[in-house]
């Protein structure tokens, strides 16, 4: 007598689009794969794009590891608007004249953000006080005080240079909101700023190269999509396996 099917197992990389929150991602993939137990490592803000590390089946124990793991990302920053999301999908609150920066002025500026240090998340996040996440009395306008967060900040470069924009790539440890640093560094140069653009590339070891867009992945068959998972045991040490 057979038994029950095996249940599919393994870690997914995903390149996750910006029209979709990694809910969504999530949400997609337990319906094309047939199965609920479908989870993510790290949540990526509805408008960045880039690497969304998918655990499927036991691999979701492997959760709270993955999460862990540092960042890497690269985006571009628009210097002189500040907005009440701290990225452009928020509205603009203040709008101020952008400063005769030059691209070693700006290297300076981001280098005094490097290291450990504690931040604040911003109102417009999806952490929970009393049950209730942060954006809902965002929406509401109203602000409670967070407990800032432990955070690292090992590399922020300038990759390119056109004001009042910038692009750049960031290394960062778990839990840093790039948008909040984008807002913190307009403070500091006295123009105010948003982040404009993000893309994950790399979580720990893992590369955005090997990730599968959600097209390619509506295309294919469900053992077709298994071939492209990364095993349990390769993904993390074997005391988390």
């Amino acid at each position: 007598m057979l038994g029950p099917p095996k249940e599919i197992e393994g870690v997914l990389l995903v390149d996750k689009p910006t029209d979709h929150t990694s809910h969504d991602v999530v949400a997609r993939l337990r319906g094309k794969l047939r199965m609920k137990r479908v989870g993510h490592a790290g949540t990526l803000d509805p408008m960045a794009t880039g690497l969304l590390v998918i655990l499927v089946g036991k691999a979701t124990r492997l959760s709270q590891y993955l999460t862990n793991l540092d960042k890497e990302y690269e985006g571009t920053i628009e210097l002189g608007e500040t907005t009440n999301t701290q990225d452009a999908e928020g509205e603009v609150l203040v709008t101020r004249p952008v400063p005769l920066l030059t691209e070693d002025d700006l290297r300076a500026a981001l280098k005094g953000f490097l290291g450990d240090q504690y931040q604040t998340p911003p109102m417009y996040s999806a952490i929970k006080i009393d049950g209730v996440p942060l954006y809902k009395l965002a929406r509401k306008g109203e602000e409670v005080e967070r407990e800032p967060r432990f955070i690292r900040l090992s590399s922020w470069d300038v990759t390119g240079f056109a004001l009042p924009r910038f692009d750049f790539r960031m290394q960062c440890s778990k839990g840093t909101y790039v948008r909040t640093l984008a807002h913190d560094l307009g403070e500091k140069l006295g123009c105010g700023a948003h982040l404009a653009a993000l893309r994950r590339t790399a979580t720990g070891t893992f590369h955005l190269a090997q990730a599968l867009t959600m097209e390619q992945i509506e295309a294919l068959t469900i053992p077709e999509i298994e071939k492209h998972f990364i095993p349990a045991h390769l993904a993390a040490p074997s005391h988390f396996v």
